[in-house]
């Protein structure tokens, strides 16, 4: 199994999450691709890094979105890379 490009910080009872996770659920199925979602909350560090900027979406290691997903934007990092 090949690791996942897409990585989204999110945190419970997080509207924005739930829709970024609908985006990119669409996104990564449509191309086959995978991605893994990270609880902040779990992570003192990841929590102090993000606060209140989730959800916060990296493609291949790097910043891509926050607070939302633009999918026309993730559809062509991942077709980049």
């Amino acid at each position: 199994m090949s690791t996942p490009r897409v990585t989204l910080y999110s945190r419970p009872g997080c509207h924005l999450c739930d829709v970024a996770r609908e985006v990119i659920e669409r996104v990564c199925a449509d191309l086959g691709e995978e991605y893994v979602e990270v609880g902040i909350d779990d992570d003192p560090q990841l929590r102090e890094r993000f606060t209140d900027e989730v959800p916060v979406t990296f493609v291949d290691g790097r910043q891509h979105d926050f607070w939302r997903v633009d999918e026309t934007r993730l559809r062509a990092a991942l077709g980049a890379g």
